[in-house]
C-alpha cells in the first residue's frame, strides 16, 4: 500500500506528481502529457487508485442489509468515507451527508424534492448569469413545470457578479439563492459569505454549486452557514461516478425522497411504504460503494497535503500563466485578476477556433478543454461561441505554463 506523502509544511509539487501514474505517461511517441483540464476532471492519485482495488481485492460486499462479516466491513468503510466527508467540509453531523453520483444529481435531487415540495407559482429562485448547465436547467425545468420564476444576478465587465443588481433582486423575496461559489468558465471566486448572508435576511433557502471551489480550496459549511452544498469527486482526485449533497439536517428530514427502491425504506406494504432516516432516505439501490470508499482516500490525500498548501500553489502557478497569456499578442483571457480567481484560464485567440488552437496543443500533448464549457449563456454574454480553457492543479509546474504558451505561438504561427 502507497502511504500518503506528508507535505503539509513543505509542498513539493515534483514529490506530488510522483503520485500520479498518469503524468508519466507520452500521449504521443516521445510526447508527454501535459494535462491543464482539471476543472473538467481532475487526475487520480496511487493512494486512491490502490484504496480502490484493495476494497475490490479484499472488503466488498453490498452494504447495510448483509450481517457477515465482510458486509459489515463494507458497510464500515463507505460510513468512514461519510464521516471524513463531513470533517473535510465542516459539517455538523456525517448524516448531512448524501451520496450521489455527481453535482449535477445533487443539484437536481434539491430541486426535485425540496423544489417541488416549496416552491409554489410565482415563486423568486435567483440564479447567476455564469452557473454551469447542471445549476440552470434543473430550475428551468422546476420552472416550466410549477411556475416559479427564474431571475439572475448579473456579471459584470470584469467577470464579477453585480451585488448591486442582487441586492435590488433580493427585494423580490426569492425563495431559493443558488450560485457557482467559483466559476468553471471565468474563475471568479464568488463572495458565498456576503451572498448567503443577504439571502438568509429575507428568508431564502441557499445552494453552493461547490463543484469547482471544494477541490481547491478550504470550503467549510458552517463557517458560510450554507444551507446545501453540491460538488462531485472526480474533480477532487477521487473517482467518477460519486458525488456529495450537503444540507443541513432539518431540511433534509423536511424533503420526500429522491428516488423509490431499496434501503431508503423502513417498511414497506403493499400500498403504502415509510421513508428510512437521513441519509439513507436519498441514497436508493445499491450505491456506488467503492467509489465512495476512493472519494475517502482522496479526502486523505488532499487533507495530508493541505488546503491552504494546495491553494498557495495554484496561486503561484495562476499568477504566473496569467502573466504569459496576456503577453501573446490576439489572446484575450476572460475573468477578473488573479487575486480574484482561481486557476482557470479560458482565452480565445483571434482570427483561430478555440476547437482548432485545443487541436494545435494537443499535437504537443497539452490537454486543454475547447467550448462553451456547459455555460452556453455565459458565452453568449461574452458574445463568442466557445472559448479554450487551461485549468491547473495541485500536480501543475510552472514549465507546463511556459509549454502551453509556447503551443499557442505555434498555433498563431500555422493559422496566419
Amino acid at each position: 500500500m502507497t502511504q500518503p506523502r506528508n507535505l503539509i509544511k513543505e509542498f513539493n509539487v515534483d514529490e506530488i506528481r510522483k503520485d500520479f501514474p498518469i503524468l508519466t505517461r507520452d500521449v504521443y511517441p516521445g510526447v508527454p502529457l501535459i494535462y491543464l483540464d482539471s476543472t473538467a476532471s481532475s487526475q487520480k492519485p496511487i493512494q486512491v487508485i490502490e484504496t480502490i482495488e484493495r476494497f475490490y481485492r479484499h472488503s466488498y460486499a453490498n452494504i447495510h442489509r448483509g450481517i457477515y462479516a465482510v458486509a459489515e466491513e463494507a458497510t464500515a468503510y463507505y460510513e468512514e468515507a461519510r464521516k471524513k466527508i463531513a470533517k473535510f467540509i465542516g459539517a455538523n453531523e456525517p448524516n448531512e451527508i448524501i451520496f450521489t453520483r455527481n453535482t449535477t444529481e445533487s443539484i437536481n435531487l434539491v430541486a426535485q424534492t425540496w423544489g417541488r415540495m416549496f416552491l409554489r407559482e410565482g415563486d423568486t429562485i435567483i440564479l447567476t448569469e455564469m452557473e454551469h448547465h447542471s445549476n440552470l436547467v434543473p430550475w428551468q425545468m422546476l420552472a416550466a413545470e410549477k411556475g416559479v420564476i427564474l431571475r439572475f444576478i448579473p456579471v459584470d465587465e470584469s467577470g464579477f457578479l453585480d451585488l448591486e443588481q442582487y441586492k435590488k433582486l433580493l427585494e423580490f423575496k426569492p425563495k431559493l439563492v443558488a450560485f457557482a461559489q467559483m466559476s468553471n468558465v471565468l474563475g471568479t471566486i464568488n463572495p458565498a459569505q456576503e451572498i448567503i448572508e443577504l439571502a438568509h435576511q429575507v428568508g431564502a433557502i441557499t445552494l453552493i454549486d461547490g463543484a469547482q471551489s471544494v477541490p481547491h480550496y478550504p470550503v467549510n459549511v458552517q463557517d458560510l452557514d450554507a444551507d446545501f452544498l453540491a460538488f462531485s469527486g472526480h474533480k477532487m482526485c477521487g473517482p467518477s461516478g460519486i458525488g456529495v449533497l450537503y444540507g443541513k439536517r432539518f431540511l433534509l428530514e423536511a424533503m420526500p425522497p429522491y428516488m423509490g427502491g431499496g434501503d431508503m425504506i423502513k417498511r414497506v406494504t403493499l400500498d403504502s411504504f415509510s421513508t428510512n432516516e437521513i441519509p439513507y432516505k436519498f441514497e436508493a439501490g445499491t450505491p456506488a460503494i467503492a467509489e465512495a470508499v476512493g472519494l475517502g482516500a482522496a479526502v486523505d490525500y488532499l487533507t495530508n497535503i493541505g488546503m491552504d498548501a494546495i491553494i498557495a500553489h495554484e496561486h503561484e502557478v495562476g499568477s504566473y500563466a496569467l502573466e504569459r497569456l496576456v503577453e501573446i499578442p490576439g489572446v484575450k483571457v476572460y475573468g477578473p485578476d488573479y487575486d480574484k480567481k482561481g486557476a482557470v484560464f479560458s482565452f480565445t485567440l483571434e482570427k483561430v477556433h478555440a476547437h482548432d488552437v485545443s487541436q494545435i496543443l494537443d499535437h504537443y500533448g497539452i490537454a486543454v478543454r475547447a467550448g462553451h464549457h456547459c455555460a452556453m449563456p455565459l458565452h453568449e454574454k461574452l458574445g463568442i461561441p466557445a472559448t479554450t480553457r487551461a485549468s491547473f492543479y495541485l500536480y501543475n509546474k510552472k514549465d507546463e505554463v511556459d509549454q502551453l504558451v509556447e503551443g499557442i505561438y505555434k498555433a498563431k504561427e500555422i493559422f496566419s
